[in-house]
């Protein structure tokens, strides 16, 4: 903990390294609940991305020591999470409330651990805590719509899918306060780096040895919000079908998520199709509301794109104009790619297009 909350300038002055090395070897067996294991995730996988990353993509560490990398892999195997720093570490064990009492707002927020970065990395934290929250409501209208089909409800259905659709629009509109609170230079320069894996990475081709563990390195993808449960369920429900690329990267990103997520995700997925209750029941209602939540995803989606260009290719091709720089030179290997290692804006323009040709035409 004295590291982790230290990280900011242990990377920036060139020490984490040195500090890390003088580790005690910590034991997960005094790890008693679920946050406490949940909270030592997120520690050592700050301090691992610290690690890697300290002297930036020309020269990142392929060795993480033992003393690191065993409680690391030990707690990773007790949540059933790999080891490495993911969504759920980053954003959703990653805030508190300032005043308990107080409102779920930005201004009533603030990061537990951090790397470089500053306000921005704290308003890119949490305004992806807050477009969770505002998931909220729409998670529970998955739920509320699977039951409804089962029992034949329409009226519950129709509500359903018109919370789910609220909620969606909500989330897009949460989305936009990234451009409130997080500076596109110092995300792509600064921030970036620290999220980025060490699988699909040209700065890190053969992997990390993770020391003590076993002597192959070992390949994980950085951080992403195809992490997040949230739209996986979405897609679910809605029964929109990616192509193989996409899907591919979906799937394998739900082992980034704790169990419990990717089994609701699944269940979901199990569960009566919604699209063909919605076509064989004939209530044009349905299939309007239906449509509607397609409509409000794709939109949700072609937004992400505009915030993907603003903080990816519009920032890289200002770094690449801006000499001599006051920011660090952003990562080159990571050009133009998520730090999840896919090209960024062909992957989200292809699950944005395979949404809108869910959308269902009546049967004339």
């Amino acid at each position: 903990m004295e590291i982790a909350n230290d990280l900011p300038h242990l990377i920036e002055s060139h020490q984490l390294r040195t500090h890390v090395n003088k580790m005690p070897l910590l034991s997960c067996r005094f790890l008693k609940s679920y946050r406490e294991q949940r909270l030592a995730h997120l520690v050592l996988s700050f301090i691992t991305m610290g690690y890697v990353w300290q002297e930036g993509n020309t020269q990142p560490e392929e060795v993480l020591p033992r003393n690191l990398a065993l409680p690391l892999v030990e707690v990773s195997r007790n949540l059933g999470l790999p080891p490495i720093l993911v969504h759920s570490d980053l954003v959703l064990t990653n805030w508190t409330k300032k005043n308990a009492e107080g409102p779920l707002e930005i201004g009533n927020l603030e990061t537990i651990i951090s790397f470089p970065g500053g306000e921005s990395l704290r308003g890119f934290i949490l305004v992806t805590a807050l477009v969770e929250t505002a998931a909220v409501p729409g998670i529970k209208a998955l739920v509320q719509a699977v039951n409804a089909i089962l029992q034949t409800s329409q009226d519950t259905l129709l509500q359903a899918l018109q919370q789910l659709r609220l909620s969606i629009e909500d989330i897009t509109r949460t989305l936009g306060q990234m451009h409130d609170y997080v500076d596109p230079d110092i995300f792509y320069a600064v921030i970036r780096i620290f999220l980025s894996g060490w699988k699909d990475n040209p700065a890190m081709p053969v992997g990390l040895i993770y020391e003590g563990v076993c002597t192959e390195p070992l390949k994980y993808s950085g951080g992403s919000a195809a992490q997040s449960t949230v739209l996986h369920a979405f897609d679910a429900l809605l029964g929109v079908r990616h192509s193989k690329a996409s899907a591919d990267f979906l799937y394998r990103m739900r082992d980034y998520m704790p169990p419990s997520h990717k089994a609701f995700v699944e269940e979901i997925h199990a569960a009566p199709s919604l699209r063909d209750y919605v076509l064989s029941c004939g209530h044009g209602c349905l299939l309007t509301a239906y449509n509607q939540c397609l409509e409000a995803l794709a939109a949700l989606r072609s937004y992400h794109v505009t915030v993907v260009t603003k903080y990816l290719i519009t920032a890289a091709a200002k770094a690449k104009g801006r000499r001599p720089n006051p920011l660090p030179r952003p990562p080159q290997a990571l050009e133009f790619t998520g730090t999840g290692g896919t090209a960024a804006l062909s992957f989200l323009k292809s699950v944005r297009d395979k949404t809108l040709e869910a959308i269902l035409h009546p049967r004339g």
